[in-house]
């Protein structure tokens, strides 16, 4: 064991080691910036590197990954963690985040103009080859052109109004290929694509390895279904759900709540509402899209064996607690659906259920999930 503690790496092996794309190039690179210490020197003059140097590059490559700058991750390394909150970083790093944000409008100012022309259905068809004329012409050179552009989407805008929107043509336009996931998933995705009007959420929603069976069976047999606040369960389709059998209930029965906020806030007070969900029947469907909070006391009772839920799918609201909750859950023994990061929203869980119950039902024998955690399975 000793000597596995002292073991040095030469450059290449050390790349090898950490991987992620890195090469002995970068490594040399980082060390100019100062990211990396000076490396010990063998007899004939190669670099060789500790454990401590791995664990240090593999920190690099991490950040790096998230997006930070290579100048922030330096500083990130050497700040005394006690220091960060009265660092100069946090300026740098909020001007950083306003810098990606601008990249962001940017970029989702280009999707809005592709999804214009990109998500016409058949009807807008031949308005949408004479508008791509125009704007294969098209030439801005003074203040009056951008009139002219204004004018180009008037025309191409035209078309929409003799008839409904297909939302199914559009989104056969505008989907990322999702043939890796079963067509369940797809109808799951595409509804909460609908919702929101953001087709980049596709690639955000994570449903893991025998959510679609548990969701199923579940509400097959008429468990309990959960939400967290009023206003998701209110979005619940009620009617299908008791079709099925299956009752409905709120966990934070207050119908003063109108926010996350008011949410995570009430959860924080009440300790009522802590035991009534750690009291929750065994094989129930909950619905969380309001307080992070409850997720993450989802969790906790689930890892200390308090509640044993059917299927979470989780959504709630939030900028730092929401996305550690969603991670949490997705280390979780017990099957989830869940949209990464910041996404998510009390009409997106609802949604995700919904969609889950009117495929049970129009499509009772549909066994397309298990082919794919088959597939999935076999390549693991």
């Amino acid at each position: 064991m000793e000597g596995m503690v002292s073991k040095h790496f030469t450059i290449k092996e050390l790349t090898e080691i950490v991987g992620g794309g890195i090469t002995p190039r970068m490594v040399r690179h980082y060390h100019q910036l100062g990211l990396l210490p000076e490396a010990l020197r063998s007899e004939a003059n190669y670099r060789l590197y500790s454990q401590a140097e791995v664990q240090r590059l593999r920190r690099i490559v991490a950040l790096k990954l998230q997006g930070f700058q290579l100048s922030h991750i330096r500083q990130l390394l050497e700040t005394e963690p006690e220091a960060v909150a009265g660092n100069k970083l946090m300026n740098q790093l909020q001007l950083q985040y306003r810098s990606v944000m601008q990249q962001l409008v940017r970029l989702r100012q280009t999707a809005v103009a592709l999804e214009g022309l990109l998500g016409r259905d058949r009807s807008c068809l031949t308005t949408q080859a004479e508008a791509l004329a125009q704007l294969k012409l098209f030439q801005v050179e003074t203040s009056e052109g951008i009139g002219e552009l204004k004018h180009f989407w008037n025309h191409l805008d035209a078309a929409a109004d003799d008839h409904p929107e297909a939302f199914e043509e559009s989104l056969q336009q505008l989907l990322p290929d999702l043939s890796d996931r079963s067509e369940i998933e797809v109808d799951l995705i595409s509804k909460l694509v609908l919702a929101c009007g953001d087709v980049s959420l596709a690639h955000f929603v994570r449903v893991s390895k025998g959510a679609i069976a548990a969701a199923r069976n579940t509400l097959k047999a008429g468990y309990q279904i959960v939400g967290d606040v009023p206003a998701v369960v209110a979005a619940l389709d009620r009617t299908r759900l008791a079709h099925l059998g299956c009752q409905v209930e709120t966990l934070i029965d207050d119908p003063h709540i109108t926010s996350a906020a008011d949410a995570e806030q009430v959860f924080w007070d009440k300790q009522a509402w802590k035991e009534k969900l750690q009291q929750l029947k065994e094989g129930c469907v909950l619905v969380i899209g309001y307080a992070p909070s409850v997720l993450m006391s989802v969790c906790e009772a689930i890892e200390q064996g308090k509640i044993q839920p059917a299927l979470v799918i989780g959504m709630p609201i939030g900028f730092s607690h929401a996305p550690v909750a969603k991670r949490r859950l997705a280390l979780s023994s017990i099957p989830y659906i869940t949209i990464e990061g910041t996404f998510g929203g009390g009409l997106l869980a609802a949604i995700a259920l919904n969609a889950l119950v009117e495929s049970l039902l129009e499509k009772p024998d549909c066994h397309c999930y298990l082919e794919v955690e088959h597939h999935f399975s076999k390549l693991a």
